[in-house]
């Protein structure tokens, strides 16, 4: 890979890690890697190109219905896809299915842009991911061997003991904090080629003390209260939490900052 590479547009497909839940705003939108990672490259390159097609709560089959195409044809230097793990979270899963759907998703972008980005999404320690552990590493070796065949990088989240730890997590346990994403970012960065701006993204943080036991339930409940029971509540009624969302950025044009 070389260094300090020269990209002119950053076409960004996928769910709610590439929207930039939950690394909110002041003004209550989202940030997220992707953003961060377009501020960056846009420093570097005069007229930077910027488009975000992610929306939360989508599946692989949606994604594929509804914005590969269209960035297919955007025709962006750099183009990053991040999907399939909505999917697998769910309680029924036909991993063949998303697994042929991830390879017509790579088919159509890999020839559309100078470099293709795939990722090994990170996964949070705790019980939810021991469950669902076996689905996103056969996903993950699914995400290896397409890149292997078509000249796409993998970027490995899942690997880095940083973004494991609990800490860099939101309440809801589900999206990166603020921290998580910037570190996402530069992970992104450092594969592309640029020169690493944070060498130490992958170390885990300092140990603290761990919560005691009363407060471990206290936010138990919390949890169970204000997002897992409404996410259940979305399954059995078919309901998405991006249903009626218009993509982040739906246009390929100048980056001139958060929208």
């Amino acid at each position: 890979m070389q260094t300090n590479p020269t990209h002119t547009s950053l076409v960004a497909v996928g769910d709610s890690f590439t929207e930039g839940m939950s690394d909110l705003l002041p003004d209550g939108s989202y940030r997220g890697w992707a953003d961060l990672l377009a501020g960056r490259m846009a420093a570097r390159t005069p007229d930077f190109r910027y488009a975000n097609l992610a929306v939360r709560g989508k599946l692989i089959r949606q994604i594929v219905d509804e914005q590969v195409d269209v960035a297919a044809a955007m025709g962006a230097d750099v183009i990053t896809l991040v999907g399939g793990l909505n999917d697998t979270l769910r309680p029924k899963c036909d991993m063949g299915r998303v697994r042929g759907l991830l390879e017509e998703a790579v088919e159509k972008l890999a020839p559309s842009c100078r470099q293709l980005v795939l990722m090994r999404s990170p996964g949070r320690q705790g019980p939810v991911l021991e469950r669902f552990r076996p689905r996103m590493e056969e996903l993950f070796a699914c995400v290896d061997e397409l890149a292997e065949r078509h000249g796409a990088i993998v970027v490995d989240l899942y690997g880095a003991p940083s973004l494991g730890d609990p800490r860099l997590w939101d309440v809801d346990r589900l999206h990166l904090t603020a921290e998580g994403h910037r570190r996402v970012a530069e992970a992104v960065w450092q594969a592309l080629g640029y020169d690493p701006e944070d060498t130490e993204w992958r170390t885990p943080m300092p140990a603290t003390l761990p919560p005691g036991w009363a407060a471990r339930r206290v936010a138990d409940a919390r949890f169970a209260r204000r997002h897992l029971l409404p996410w259940i509540g979305r399954r059995l009624t078919g309901r998405s939490s991006g249903d009626g969302l218009p993509p982040k950025r739906p246009e390929l044009l100048p980056y001139e900052g958060p929208a």
